[in-house]
């Protein structure tokens, strides 16, 4: 039998000295035990394409548009012709301005009857609630002094351009202990179906 040679190596020469370890010449797997740099594996499908942009439907986005117009211009007239029922006047109102503030200050100072007084006066100024308030006013005056009677000049028109007119004049009270008082009014009328009362100045 063959023996080795006395002090000769006695395993493959090209071992690694034992004082370093064996390298890989292969790169070492991450932690994850998966590469990043590596290609994805291969399902056997081929990727989804991206989805195609719709087409462009411009026939209906103008027939959208154009009905949103129309009901924006139904809207609109719907609202003004709302505006305009809501302000007209349930009644023929007077022939002409001095009769309108004739009427009124009948209502307020001869009648005192708040009803009558608020159907002489346009909607936008009548406040039941003010001309109730004057009403009482007139009232309480009777009721604290000495027979009093109310009187006035016939109203004048100052100023009369188109739909509205200016109209004063002075209202007198005299008592039966001969007090006098003058209040000097300026009214604001206007004409719709007639001529209303809308401001007392």
């Amino acid at each position: 039998m063959t023996q080795p040679p006395v002090g000769g190596p006695t395993g493959p020469a090209d071992l690694p000295p034992a004082d370093r370890p064996a390298q890989s010449s292969a790169p070492a797997a991450p932690a994850g035990g998966h590469d990043p740099s590596a290609p994805p594996p291969h399902t056997g499908y081929p990727p989804y394409p991206p989805p195609a942009a719709a087409p462009r439907r411009r026939g209906a986005l103008l027939a959208s548009i154009a009905l949103v117009v129309v009901l924006l211009l139904c809207a609109g007239g719907g609202v003004a012709a709302f505006l305009t029922l809501r302000n007209t006047e349930s009644g023929e109102g007077a022939q002409d301005p001095s009769v309108a503030v004739d009427d009124f200050l009948t209502a307020i100072y001869q009648d005192r009857d708040a009803a009558k007084a608020a159907d002489l006066v346009c909607t936008a100024a009548r406040d039941q609630d003010k001309i109730r308030a004057k009403v009482a006013e007139v009232e309480e005056y009777v009721s604290t002094h000495q027979n009093p009677r109310f009187r006035w000049d016939t109203p004048t028109v100052d100023n009369e351009t188109g739909d509205r007119a200016t109209v004063t004049t002075t209202v007198t009270v005299t008592t039966a202990d001969e007090k006098i008082a003058d209040q000097d009014l300026r009214f604001t009328v206007i004409r719709k179906t007639g001529w209303w009362v809308c401001e007392v100045g």
